[in-house]
């Protein structure tokens, strides 16, 4: 098996193998033409995301600057998803994204991680687990989420928080670590929401 062959596999491989930076370095170059677009071209962005994502649905909007790995490659978002301001997918296989999710900003998704046999980390090596965030979901600003983590459907994810664990549908949770704080209850409304009339 080859380094990029493993990548999607979970094993130990170098990302700095040069078939592996010969392609991410491209990916990178056109994450950057993104970052640089203005705020007038919207349909430049769009079209370069499409070109970018290895999914990407209708109605998607992500903020520059937006930080990818791989440029997007292996990123699968569903529809009206929102990114935020400075976030950052560690995209070295795939992550999930339901539809109506929304990223507060300088959230980071990461699916890489290292030994922690300090001399195979000395030899570069890497391996990678893929993320998965359900539909409806809240991801608050500056929430870290740890390879290998599944979030349920209609979640909310306090900001700051690190999210080392599944999450169950419908649920609150926050803290370092994340923890379920409690289920979410259908039609809820915010502590400082105004009465329905």
């Amino acid at each position: 098996m080859t380094n990029k062959e493993k990548l999607h596999s979970g094993e130990l491989y170098l990302p700095g193998d040069p078939e592996i930076m010969a392609e991410q370095l491209q990916r990178l170059e056109r994450l950057r033409e993104y970052n640089q677009t203005r705020p007038t071209e919207q349909e430049k962005r769009q079209a370069l995301l499409k070109e970018m994502f290895a999914e990407i649905g209708e109605g998607c909007y992500l903020e520059p600057p937006f930080y990818s790995n791989w440029g997007g490659a292996f990123l699968h978002f569903g529809k009206n998803v929102y990114c935020n301001f400075g976030c950052t997918f560690v995209d070295d296989t795939h992550v999930y994204v339901g539809d109506d999710t929304l990223f507060g900003p300088h959230v980071v998704v990461a699916t890489a991680s290292h030994p922690l046999d300090p001399g195979l980390r000395r030899q570069g090596l890497q391996y990678n687990r893929p993320v998965r965030i359900g539909k409806n979901c809240w991801i608050g600003a500056s929430v870290v989420i740890n390879p290998g983590v599944t979030i349920g459907d209609n979640v909310v994810i306090g900001s700051g928080s690190v999210v080392t664990r599944d999450i169950p549908d419908n649920v609150l949770a926050y803290g370092n670590p994340c923890r379920v704080q409690r289920t979410l209850e259908p039609g809820e409304k915010p502590p400082h929401a105004a009465p329905a009339e």
